[in-house]
């Protein structure tokens, strides 16, 4: 029997049943190896298969690579799971190269490639992650439990993967190496389509009302798997209603601003995995399943645009880089911005296409780039001439951000960005109140952002990182008190006020400090467009009692001086320079923080620093205003 799901989606698509369905091998969107129109060398972007061929050929005759039990478990003993990780990642985009050579040449050392590859994946003891498998917590053990597969973002990666190559190759695979897509069905049945259709006690299902980033990004890839490789109507049928109402769920909870909690890195594998599942949905049902009238699903495709600073850098908050390391999967955000976005997020989009640089990367994962080497709108997209997406001002009140610049369409002068919000978010760092401003588009005052991940990093000690924690963000520290972690430790009382002379947000940061004795703790962030300051204004109120410092710290990339009541700072890329200055002239120290992680040393060199403007001396009811100016050379 056919139920409806009842989430959003629900008033909008019939129910997903008998005939609806592309049958495997015509219901994803990209042409098998079988169609040489697509496929021949001279129709592919040079430039792409160029590096693809030189990274695929290099690959030929070393060793593939291989996890190690060792590596799984050092996740349980020290920590490490990027050792694992990384291994996992190499052995993904070598199958991917080796695929796409494959469909281009149709020789026999390429898909040979590709299946030794494939049976590698196939006899891996696990394809999830050391730090999702719940192995020690139901056995004890540090290495992965094979009669009990978990399935995670790694998992549903592998299986998708798979899916792609037995669509792009089945028939070159069947003729060469007989058997091998019948082991390919069976392991992506026993880890992955048997685990998702018999377990319901996934957190990432979101059953219990708590839905992130893992829920279309699984979802999405069990829907390749199960469209291409299950042979059984019925199944798929079945299978493909659990994955939409499963992502369901993700659009139910989906602001209507279409802001991410977990910042702009995170769109790419959340809101940007949920859009790719819908477009994949549309074409596998032949345009049935397809044009949900959904407002959140078009606004979170202007997310990406309405978040960048400029150039290369974005608004970072949570877990997310203020300049991402690598190049995102520009093309997914393309094709998403055409068909269910607008101008300014094509436009985007386009300006990441960039002549003489690839298309897409094995990086990217296999379904990502094989779309990206056959779009032919992605392929003749031009950048425009500015960045024009860039809005004057940009409000979310789902997560009470507030993005304000001098002028629409161009990062010069100051940018201010400040965030309400609560500390209880996805990915969350304690940074209720914090700001950001970026001198022609280059943060100046900043967001760390994330490490390296670790097991400590979503364990009980998380707040104790000092990426996590508010004291390394542009907030008080309220008589040696920080901010305390939860969904209660939250902005109240926000206002904004946008307009033509200033845009300004205003909040009480009081309940972020649960321990300090705070009564209120007002700020009011400005962007002054006439005189193109920023100013911040601190006003509190405490209660009576508490011995240790209060602070204003801020967070500064870029070489620093200080000065009496005031610092300069020369801003990363060449951007200019600002002068910071307080009123009153109260003491001010500082601290160097030297960065030898790769993800937070690759976008801020080798150190930031901490200004920790010392306020105790006004008493336990005072005022500090705070100026931002650029600094004329």
């Amino acid at each position: 029997m056919v139920t409806r799901f009842t989430g959003p989606l629900a008033g909008a698509w019939p129910a997903v049943g008998p005939g609806l369905l592309l049958p495997p091998g015509r219901c994803l969107p990209v042409p098998p190896a079988t169609d040489r129109a697509t496929w021949a060398a001279g129709a592919l972007d040079a430039v792409t298969l160029r590096g693809l061929r030189e990274r695929a050929a290099a690959d030929l005759g070393s060793t593939w690579p291989v996890p190690l039990a060792g590596e799984f478990a050092r996740y349980f003993r020290d920590g490490d799971r990027d050792t694992y990780e990384r291994v996992i990642r190499a052995r993904r985009d070598r199958v991917s190269r080796a695929t796409v050579l494959a469909a281009v040449t149709l020789d026999e050392r390429w898909l040979d490639e590709v299946a030794d590859g494939v049976v590698l994946w196939c006899e891996q003891s696990t394809w999830c992650w050391p730090a999702h498998d719940d192995t020690f917590a139901r056995h004890r053990s540090v290495l992965p439990t094979v009669t009990e597969p978990y399935l995670d973002l790694g998992a549903g990666e592998v299986a998708a993967q798979l899916a792609w190559i037995d669509h792009l190759l089945g028939a070159q695979l069947d003729e060469r190496v007989p058997g091998l897509r019948e082991r390919i069905r069976y392991e992506v049945e026993r880890r992955v389509l048997g685990p998702f259709r018999e377990r319901r006690d996934w957190h990432w299902l979101g059953l219990d009302g708590d839905v992130h980033n893992w829920n279309p990004w699984i979802h999405g890839n069990v829907l390749v798997a199960a469209l291409q490789l299950v042979q059984s109507e019925e199944s798929r049928v079945a299978l493909t209603r659990q994955v939409v109402e499963g992502l369901d769920r993700y659009v139910a909870v989906l602001p209507a601003d279409g802001a991410i909690d977990e910042g702009y890195a995170y769109w790419w594998n959340g809101a940007g995995r949920l859009l790719e599942a819908l477009d994949l949905l549309a074409y596998a049902s032949a345009g049935v399943l397809s044009d949900a009238p959904v407002a959140a699903l078009r606004e979170t495709v202007a997310f990406p645009h309405r978040v960048h600073l400029g150039g290369p850098w974005y608004l970072n908050h949570a877990d997310s880089p203020a300049r991402p390391v690598g190049e995102q999967p520009w093309q997914v955000l393309h094709r998403e911005a055409r068909r269910a976005g607008g101008p300014a997020a094509v436009a985007h989009a386009a300006a990441q296409r960039r002549p003489g640089e690839p298309v897409g990367r094995e990086s990217d994962g296999l379904g990502r780039l094989l779309r990206a080497l056959t779009d032919p709108h992605w392929l003749a997209a031009e950048p425009a001439g500015s960045e024009s997406w860039l809005a004057r001002d940009v409000w979310f009140p789902s997560t009470e951000v507030l993005v304000a610049r001098r002028a629409a369409g161009s990062a010069a002068g100051l940018t201010l960005a400040v965030k309400g919000g609560h500390n209880g978010e996805h990915h969350n760092h304690n940074d209720v109140g914090s700001f950001v401003v970026a001198l022609g588009g280059v943060p100046v005052l900043v967001d760390p952002g994330r490490p390296t991940y670790t097991a400590a990093t979503f364990g009980p000690g998380r707040y104790d990182l000092w990426t996590m924690g508010s004291s390394w963000h542009n907030v008080p520290e309220i008589r040696g008190v920080a901010q305390a972690p939860g969904h209660g430790c939250s902005a109240r009382s926000v206002a904004t006020s946008v307009g033509d002379p200033y845009s300004e947000m205003s909040l009480d940061l009081a309940r972020a400090y649960p321990a300090a004795g705070v009564r209120t703790w007002r700020r009011t962030a400005r962007l002054d467009r006439a005189s193109g300051a920023v100013t911040v204004r601190d006003h509190w109120d405490l209660a009576p009692g508490g011995r240790e410092p209060t602070r204003i710290h801020l967070i500064l990339a870029g070489a620093v001086r200080t000065g009496a009541g005031h610092a300069v700072v020369t801003a990363l890329d060449g951007a200019g320079t600002l002068r910071l200055s307080w009123s009153p002239p109260v003491p001010c120290s500082s601290s160097v923080r030297p960065l030898d992680d790769p993800l937070l040393s690759d976008v801020w060199g080798d150190r930031l620093t901490r200004l920790e403007i010392d306020v105790s001396g006004l008493g336990s009811n005072g005022t500090l205003d705070l100026t931002v100016k650029e600094q004329q050379r």
